[in-house]
C-alpha cells in the first residue's frame, strides 16, 4: 500500500506503466512515519498498517486513498464510528497506464491529471452505513487506485480506518474468544459481578491485553473510541484545527473563511455556523464510567444504585498498539431496595424494635377513635437513638433519646403518625415504643432523671455494701439483684451489658436480693437505701435496680460495680 495524498497524486504516480511494489515496505522507515504522527495527521492517504483517526464535519464527505500494485493482493480495511454513525464506501479504479495523450513526455497540467482519475468512479467493492464496526477482507484484491469515502449526516465526529496489506500476520486487533459474550455472575442491590473468557491474543498469543469496562445507563457501546467520545466534555468536542496540520480542502469555509460562493461576504471565526457545533452551549457529561483492570476475566462493579439498569461493555485492548475489540455488551438491573416494614403500633401495647447499626425502622401509629392527646414512649436500650414524629405528613418532633423519654402531642380527628427510629452509629439498638391516646394508662415506669446507683464506701464490709438510688413521685416497685464478676472484670465490660430492656425475668433467682415498693411525695427526698448482705470478701460484685410499671414492664438503672473488704 502507498502513501498518497490527493493533490500530490499524479506526481507520485510514475508517468509510465512501471507497477510500483506497494506491498514491501520499508519497516524501518515505515515505523519511524508511525512515530511521527504530523506524518500522517489529516493526510488523505492510508498508511499501510496503522491506524489513523481523523474527523468529519457533518454533511461533508472525506476520501482517502491507498494504491495496491500488485494483483492477488491480500486485503483489510476496517473503519471504526465514533460517537455517530457513518456513510462510507470502498472502491477501486484501474492506474492510468500513461500519462500523456500526446506521447510527447511532458506531464499534463495538474488539473488535468487529477480528473483524470478522481473523474471516474471506478467499481464499488464494498458500502456500509450505521455505527458499527466494520470490515471489508479479501484474501485476493486487484491492483488499481482504491478510495475510500466517508459522511456523517448527524454531526461532526471523530472515526478511526486501519488497511493493511498484510492481515494474516498483522493482526492489529485483538481477537475475540468463540464467546465473546459478557456473563453477569451476581447481582446485587449495589453491585454486579461480569465474568468474561480472555481473548486468544493474549492466552494463545501471549500478547499484552488489557480489559476495559465501561459501565453507563443509556446504552451499550461497539467501540472504544465512542466511549472515549462520550467521556469528552460534549459534542462540540472538536477545537479549531491548526492551519497547515488540520485542514482539507473542503474545511476552510466552515471556519469562516471566504469560498467561491461568498467571496463578497466577510465572516468572523468567531461568528461561524453554530451547525457544526463550535457555540452549542456544553451539555452536561454523560453518567458514564471506564475503568481499566489488567488481565483478569471477572470484575465486580460496585456503588451502583438499587434498582437501576446498567449497561456493561467490555473492551480487549493491545496495550502495545493501544488497539481494541469490543465484547458483545451486556445490561442488567440492581436488585430493589429492601423495602421498610411498615410496623403497625397498637394503642397502649408496647412494641420491641430492633434497628441495626446506622439503620432506621418506620413505626405507624392510627388511632381508631377521635382523640385529644397522644403519648409516645420510648425506651432506647442501649445508645441514644434519633426520633422522629410527623402527624399527617408534617414534623411534629424531632430527637435524641436515651434511656426512657416521654412526648405528649395534640390529637387531631383521624390523625395517622409516623414515627421514624433511626440508630446509632456504635452499633445495633433495641427499643421499646408505646403509643397510646389514653395518657392517664401507662405501661412505663416513670423514671428519675438520674438513674445512677451510688455506693458508700464507709459503709462496705466484708460481707456486705450499702447502696442508694432514686425514686419518683409514683409508688413503683424496685428489685435489685447481684452477680459476683471477676476481678478483671471492666467498666467496658459492664458498659456492653448495658441493656436496660432485660428485666428481672431473665435474671436467676439466686441473684435475687429484694424487691420493694417506695415512693415520696417530696421529690428531693425520694431516695432510698438498701444494704446486699451474704457477700465474700475481697470479691466483686455487679448490682443491678430494676424499676416496674404497673403494666409489668421493667427499666433498669445504671449497673454498678461493688467489691467487699478482704480484711475486717
Amino acid at each position: 500500500m502507498l502513501l498518497l495524498r490527493c493533490p500530490l497524486l499524479l506526481l507520485l504516480l510514475p508517468l509510465s506503466s512501471r507497477p510500483q511494489k506497494l506491498p514491501t515496505r520499508d519497516e524501518e522507515l515505515f515505523q519511524m512515519q508511525i512515530r511521527d504522527k504530523a506524518f500522517f495527521h489529516d493526510s488523505s492517504v492510508i498508511p499501510d498498517g496503522a491506524e489513523i483517526s481523523s474527523y468529519l464535519f457533518r454533511d461533508t464527505p472525506k476520501r482517502y486513498f491507498f494504491v495496491v500494485e500488485e494483483d492477488n493482493t491480500p486485503l483489510a480495511v476496517t473503519v471504526t464510528p465514533c460517537d455517530a454513525p457513518l456513510e462510507w464506501k470502498l472502491s477501486v479504479q484501474e492506474l492510468p497506464e500513461e500519462a500523456s495523450g500526446e506521447g510527447s513526455g511532458e506531464p499534463e497540467p495538474l488539473e488535468q491529471q487529477k480528473q483524470q482519475i478522481t473523474n471516474e468512479e471506478g467499481t464499488e467493492l464494498f458500502s456500509y452505513k450505521g455505527n458499527d464496526v466494520e470490515y471489508f477482507v479479501s484474501s485476493s484484491s486487484p491492483s488499481g487506485l482504491y478510495q475510500l469515502d466517508l459522511l456523517s449526516t448527524e454531526k461532526d465526529t471523530h472515526f478511526k480506518v486501519y488497511a493493511t496489506t498484510t492481515p494474516e500476520s498483522d493482526q492489529p486487533y485483538p481477537e475475540l474468544p468463540y464467546d465473546p459474550r459478557i456473563d453477569v455472575t451476581s447481582l446485587g442491590r449495589t453491585t454486579v459481578t461480569l465474568a468474561w473468557k480472555p481473548s486468544p491474543t493474549a492466552s494463545l498469543l501471549k500478547q499484552p491485553i488489557q480489559y476495559c469496562i465501561v459501565i453507563n445507563k443509556e446504552h451499550n457501546f461497539k467501540s472504544l473510541c465512542a466511549v472515549e467520545a462520550k467521556l469528552s466534555s460534549d459534542d462540540a468536542f472538536m477545537m479549531a484545527p491548526k492551519p497547515g496540520l488540520d485542514f482539507s480542502p473542503f474545511d476552510f469555509a466552515h471556519f469562516g473563511f471566504p469560498s467561491d460562493n461568498n467571496s463578497g461576504k466577510e465572516r468572523s471565526f468567531l461568528k461561524s455556523s453554530s451547525k457544526f457545533g463550535r457555540q452549542t452551549p456544553s451539555k452536561p457529561r454523560v453518567d458514564l464510567h471506564k475503568v481499566c483492570i489488567g488481565n483478569k476475566n471477572i470484575f465486580t462493579v460496585s456503588d451502583l444504585k438499587p434498582d437501576t439498569q446498567y449497561y456493561f461493555d467490555m473492551f480487549a485492548v493491545n496495550t502495545n498498539t493501544n488497539t481494541s475489540t469490543a465484547y458483545i455488551g451486556t445490561f442488567a438491573r440492581t436488585k430493589e431496595e429492601a423495602k421498610q416494614k411498615m410496623v403497625e403500633l397498637k394503642d397502649g401495647k408496647v412494641t420491641d424494635v430492633f434497628i441495626k447499626r446506622k439503620g432506621a425502622k418506620f413505626l405507624r401509629f392510627a388511632p381508631v377513635s377521635s382523640h385529644q392527646k397522644v403519648t409516645f414512649s420510648v425506651h432506647s436500650c442501649l445508645d441514644a437513638v434519633q426520633v422522629q414524629v410527623r402527624r399527617d405528613g408534617k414534623l411534629l418532633l424531632s430527637q435524641n433519646v436515651e434511656g426512657v423519654r416521654q412526648f405528649q402531642l395534640r390529637g387531631k380527628a383521624k390523625a395517622k403518625y409516623l414515627i421514624r427510629l433511626k440508630g446509632s452509629k456504635k452499633g445495633a439498638s433495641m427499643l421499646k415504643v408505646l403509643a397510646t391516646t389514653r395518657p392517664n394508662k401507662q405501661s412505663f415506669p416513670s423514671l428519675p432523671e438520674d438513674t445512677r446507683v451510688k455506693a458508700f464506701d464507709k459503709l462496705r464490709t466484708c460481707s456486705s455494701v450499702t447502696v442508694a438510688w432514686l425514686g419518683t413521685q409514683e409508688r413503683n416497685k424496685f428489685c435489685i439483684y447481684k452477680r459476683e464478676v471477676d476481678d478483671s472484670y471492666n467498666e467496658e465490660q459492664k458498659k456492653r451489658e448495658q441493656n436496660q430492656c432485660l428485666g428481672p425475668d431473665t435474671r436467676k433467682k439466686s441473684e435475687k436480693v429484694l424487691c420493694k415498693y417506695f415512693h415520696s411525695q417530696n421529690i428531693q427526698k425520694a431516695v432510698t437505701t438498701e444494704t446486699v448482705r451474704g457477700l465474700q470478701p475481697g470479691k466483686s460484685y455487679l448490682l443491678d435496680v430494676y424499676v416496674i410499671g404497673h403494666g409489668g414492664h421493667s427499666v433498669k438503672y445504671q449497673s454498678k460495680l461493688v467489691k467487699t473488704r478482704k480484711f475486717c
